[in-house]
């Protein structure tokens, strides 16, 4: 049975999938424009490869980035719309498939993959968990990951610092954007643990820094499968 707390970022990202495509599209989120977007893209040509995963695609702005350079980028994402969106637009092989259902894609052209990017997709408890049991499938020996996130130490505000669901917001956001999800907060030590449990090394540990603040916008962890 999926969570309700998972249900409800799915039901989330269904209803404003047509604000985030144009959010991303026109520009208009200042931490992706100023840092995160280009940490990311930066971040892939460090692990050396030609084959990508990209799991909770999104609109598929990554895709079409990461295709400029000759990679191959099969794209993930639960939420049709988005997909579509991705699809038209190209730059990938888009599929619309839930986190739980990654062990299909061992069987398509492409896979196993030389590394998965997970780029502010893992938001649930449950999936993430899910996404990470599932990519020693999906990846050739030693593939790597790439995984965008919050900063634990950014975005924990006066709440304890421990693991547990957070209530979010779209502050920032226009107005056509409703029903903010949950997501759930992990702190450092507990991401270091889960990777390290489904078989992953750390590699490689960068915080993107806001211009303006010089304060973390994201962290990004690169690890490669332990064989």
């Amino acid at each position: 049975m999926v969570d309700h707390n998972e249900r409800r970022i799915l039901n989330t990202w269904q209803r404003n999938a047509d604000s985030w495509t144009r959010a991303v599209r026109d520009g208009t989120i200042a931490s992706r424009q100023q840092v995160t977007d280009q940490a990311v893209v930066d971040a892939v040509p460090l692990c050396q490869v030609t084959s990508v995963i990209d799991i909770g695609c999104g609109e598929g702005w990554l895709a079409r980035r990461l295709s400029e350079s000759g990679i191959v980028v099969t794209g993930i994402d639960a939420t049709h719309a988005l997909v579509d969106a991705a699809t038209k637009n190209g730059g990938g092989h888009f599929q619309c498939l839930n986190y739980n259902e990654l062990h299909s894609l061992a069987a398509i052209c492409g896979a196993p993959f030389e590394l998965a990017v997970c780029n502010f997709s893992l938001l649930g408890e449950s999936s993430t968990e899910t996404v990470l049991a599932q990519l020693a499938a999906l990846l050739q020996p030693a593939g790597r990951l790439i995984i965008q996130t919050l900063h634990p130490a950014e975005c924990n505000s006066e709440l304890p610092y421990q693991d547990g669901w957070r209530q979010s917001s779209w502050d920032g956001f226009d107005s056509t954007f409703t029903d903010p999800a949950p997501w759930y907060f992990r702190t450092l030590s507990s991401w270091l643990t889960l990777l390290r449990h489904h078989g992953f090394s750390m590699q490689k540990i960068s915080e993107p820094l806001l211009p303006s603040s010089k304060r973390p916008a994201s962290i990004i962890f690169i690890a490669t499968l332990t064989p």
